[in-house]
């Protein structure tokens, strides 16, 4: 793998991770241990390990649960953000250990960073989910993002070039509706305070 393939893989995997850590994990090492793909670049081939594949899914099959039950996902979300965002960090450090230190570097931060944005894009849209009475959007969420995820690991490995691409697309999508997710944020948390707290008492003005 020449160094922007090898980038690819990294960031690519930083970035699924930040949605389903443990199904990137699992999917990674299945493929390296069945020899699907060639030898994973750097520390990542130590993901061909019975005892990290079968750790990674035990830990989906739990979080498969988990994520389709309102409020308890995002509680979920909420304890995986100490998990998945530097865990992406590291898969993104250990595709470069055998490059330069600097890009080293260049890779665990921008690959935190990657894992931080699909984290947070996904507990934004699940927080607004949990709003909806009815529990089959969490159910048709949990099983597209698992498809999205076992998917996009796949095609890291096989066109981590074409990944690369797919990232980008993102952020550039990202960066035009995260005002508007901030917007609706906003709105759901006044109409739960007004809702739990009641609205404010007016001030007097004398």
């Amino acid at each position: 793998m020449n160094i922007v393939e090898i980038l690819g893989l990294g960031l690519g995997a930083a970035w699924t991770s930040g949605v389903n850590l443990y199904a990137t994990v699992a999917v990674l090492g299945l493929l390296q241990h069945y020899q699907l793909v060639g030898r994973l670049p750097g520390g990542l081939d130590a993901l061909d390990n019975w005892w990290i594949i079968g750790i990674a899914l035990a830990l989906y099959a739990v979080e498969f649960v988990a994520d389709k039950v309102p409020y308890v996902d995002s509680i979920w979300d909420a304890v995986h953000t100490f998990i998945r965002v530097p865990a992406g960090a590291v898969l993104a450090l250990a595709a470069t250990t055998d490059l330069s230190p600097s890009i080293q570097i260049v890779a665990l931060l921008v690959g935190g960073t990657l894992a931080l944005s699909t984290h947070g894009t996904k507990a934004t849209v699940r927080a607004a989910a949990n709003t909806s009475p009815e529990p089959f959007s969490n159910w048709t969420l949990s099983v597209v993002e698992d498809v999205f995820v076992i998917g996009a690991s796949i095609l890291t490995v096989l066109h981590p070039v074409v990944m690369l691409v797919v990232i980008l697309i993102f952020l550039f999508v990202l960066a035009w509706i995260l005002p508007k997710v901030v917007r609706r944020l906003r709105r759901m948390v006044a109409s739960l305070r007004n809702l739990f707290g009641g609205r404010p008492a007016e001030s007097s003005n004398g």
